[in-house]
């Protein structure tokens, strides 16, 4: 039973294309570790990692934590994370279907809580609650987000817009209200960790990270995007035309070659 406070759709929404999820969109910065590491005083003894997806997320703790847990509703989603894992063969990191507002830990056990990309998918108060009930004195969380698209070129970002803004505009036109996901202002997110009373420092702090792409990777990154899969999912068309534009626009632009691609990440943090 799904607990009260986690709405199905919001699960759901990432059913299905954990494979395009998982090869296109961008790993975990390192620079995360290092600033969560040294607000939290220390390596870790355990991160959860919550809303872990298929545990890009979580991997990048690998070399600087005694333990991770990666945490995840979806169960295609886990699934996909649990074959990485296999290949990987870390024993130190696991993978648990569950939900952020009913934690499979001990209270004051968790040194460090992340949510990548995944917090606006979650109800806050009841999340936040969950979360301080486990962090340790001194604990961190953090939901952190990259802004899309991600910056290469105007004219490519741009179209990249539109691909998804039309998306959005399909699911408006084909889906029913209380079909679709609801997905909650991330403007909101530093406000929510404030209000909730459960930590002694909050922030923000906004950093980069460059990865390099291909043509092929940077249209594989807009369509793992949920939206678009979501207008697959309707069995619409509509986008089939705009995608091969798109295609078209960005292999020109990339001419064969691998460019770097600037990832510009906000990351709200709240020391316990």
């Amino acid at each position: 039973m799904i607990p009260e406070g986690n709405l199905k759709n919001n699960i759901e929404r990432f059913s299905g294309y954990e494979d395009v999820y998982d090869k296109y969109r961008p790993q975990a910065p390192q620079a995360l570790v290092q600033v969560l590491t040294n607000y939290a005083g220390g390596k870790p003894s355990l991160v959860m990692d919550i809303g872990c997806g298929t545990g890009l997320s979580s991997f990048v703790w690998k070399d600087d934590a005694q333990k991770i847990i990666g945490v995840e509703p979806n169960a295609d989603m886990i699934g996909k994370a649990r074959d990485n894992l296999h290949r990987i063969g870390a024993s130190h990191i696991s993978f648990v279907q569950g939900y952020s507002n009913q934690l499979d830990a001990a209270s004051g056990s968790v040194d460090v809580i992340t949510c990548s990309q995944s917090f606006h998918w979650m109800e806050p108060e009841s999340t936040l609650r969950e979360v301080a009930r486990v962090l340790r004195e001194g604990g961190v969380f953090a939901a952190y987000d990259c802004d899309w698209p991600p910056t290469i070129h105007w004219s490519i970002e741009e179209a990249y817009e539109r691909l998804v803004s039309k998306a959005d505009v399909i699911i408006a036109r084909l889906a029913q209200e209380e079909d679709r996901a609801l997905k909650r202002d991330k403007g909101k997110h530093l406000s929510n960790l404030k209000n909730s009373g459960a930590f002694r420092y909050c922030k923000e702090i906004l950093f980069h990270n460059i990865e390099r792409f291909d043509a092929e990777r940077y249209v594989g990154l807009a369509l793992s995007q949920g939206g678009v899969q979501t207008v697959f999912k309707l069995g619409s068309s509509e986008l089939d035309e705009d995608i091969e534009t798109f295609r078209t626009r960005v292999a020109q632009y990339f001419s064969g070659k691998s460019l770097d691609v600037l990832f510009s990440y906000r990351m709200r943090v709240g020391v316990k």
